[in-house]
């Protein structure tokens, strides 16, 4: 071990650094010095190549030695502990840098405020306050937020960094929404009415939305698409009686809008509270067989277009436009919602219905 350590421009000298420069000028050697100090000449050794630090008893000796004060040796054993602490810390910032590069963090100035970065000594100091983390590959660890869970396509640190931040961003902004503790009666009360807004354009249906969702102890956060991080949605508990349900603009058909938002309604109403739910697109998710993710999918077919519903539909590749609109209108829901099911159990092709639907315009921006 070195009494000088060097990390680009910050330089650490540690006092046995001094020392063997006040013994050059003494013109003695290290044992000798040793004698005069009244220490052995093992711990002298040890102090000037950096291997120890200097004790209060070796500082008091120093001082009186030299006729200086024991705090200009304190003072020097702590100033190199610091500088050793940030040439540590420049260190991990440049092995996160590369990590770094893959959040799009112009997301994070525009959507949660973050100060623009100068560097990418800002960009990582930025991010690791704003995720609460000491270093950005501790959210990389298995226990962070959740086991990643997709395809093994997806499987990869640009797409598990990008998840677990597009979540943890949830997470700080429901901060700021109030809720009332978890009711699963009175959001099954409710579903009756969210299902019914499947019709009605976002600005009419977001606030009442965000009103039935506080009132049933969820705190419901629609954020922009964060690139790379395969997420269309995700349901977190924050307490037994607090639950995070958050959903992005990836694809804002009004069909796949709702599909997905009553495909998370039923992951908290299996209230699996050590669980994180996340969902990414169906080509993401086709290979993930898991039971709760079927049932979820099944309850968002089943109460938006009712199975008995579906029957008297019998749907074919002949149902015309004017068939899937009335069938709509009768059922009370959006046709695009209709369009969706058909063209997704391929029915009908995908090509087809593009009057019926709809692209959500939602204007999105939070401060965390």
């Amino acid at each position: 071990m070195s009494n000088i350590n060097e990390y680009k421009d910050i330089v650490a000298f540690h006092p046995g650094y001094y020392i063997a420069d006040i013994i050059e000028d003494m013109e003695i050697s290290q044992a000798e010095f040793a004698t005069r100090m009244g220490t052995s000449t093992k711990t002298l050794s040890q102090l000037i190549n950096g291997k120890s630090n200097i004790s209060n008893d070796l500082a008091k000796k120093l001082s009186v030695m030299l006729g200086t004060s024991i705090e200009v040796w304190l003072n020097l054993q702590n100033t190199y502990d610091q500088k050793l602490i940030e040439i540590q810390k420049a260190k991990d910032i440049d092995s996160q840098a590369e990590l770094a590069k893959e959040i799009d963090y112009k997301y994070f100035v525009d959507v949660v405020g973050l100060e623009t970065a100068k560097s990418i000594n800002d960009k990582v100091n930025n991010l690791c306050k704003f995720f609460m983390v000491s270093n950005l590959r501790i959210m990389l660890q298995q226990d962070f937020l959740v086991n990643f869970r997709t395809s093994v396509s997806c499987n990869n640190e640009k797409n598990i960094i990008n998840s677990r931040a597009w979540i943890q961003t949830a997470m700080n902004i429901s901060k700021n929404i109030d809720t009332k503790p978890y009711n699963a009666a009175m959001l099954k009360e409710y579903l009756p009415e969210l299902r019914s807004m499947t019709v009605k354009k976002p600005e009419k249906f977001l606030p009442r939305m965000r009103e039935i969702f506080a009132d049933c102890g969820i705190a419901f956060v629609l954020l922009p698409h964060l690139k790379n991080s395969g997420v269309n949605g995700a349901v977190k508990w924050v307490t037994e009686d607090r639950v995070v349900l958050a959903m992005n603009n990836r694809v804002l058909d009004a069909d796949k809008f709702w599909f997905s938002l009553f495909h998370e309604i039923k992951h908290v109403l299996q209230q699996k509270i050590k669980t994180v739910f996340i969902s990414s697109t169906v080509e993401e998710m086709k290979d993930f067989n898991n039971n709760l993710e079927i049932e979820a999918d099944r309850f968002a077919m089943d109460y938006l277009i009712p199975p008995k519903d579906y029957e008297k539909l019998n749907p074919t590749r002949y149902t015309s436009d004017n068939d899937i609109k009335e069938f709509a209108k009768e059922i009370g829901i959006h046709p695009g919602i209709v369009a969706g099911r058909l063209q997704h159990e391929g029915i009908i092709a995908q090509n087809r219905c593009s009057k019926l639907k709809e692209k959500y315009v939602i204007k999105i921006q939070h401060i965390a």
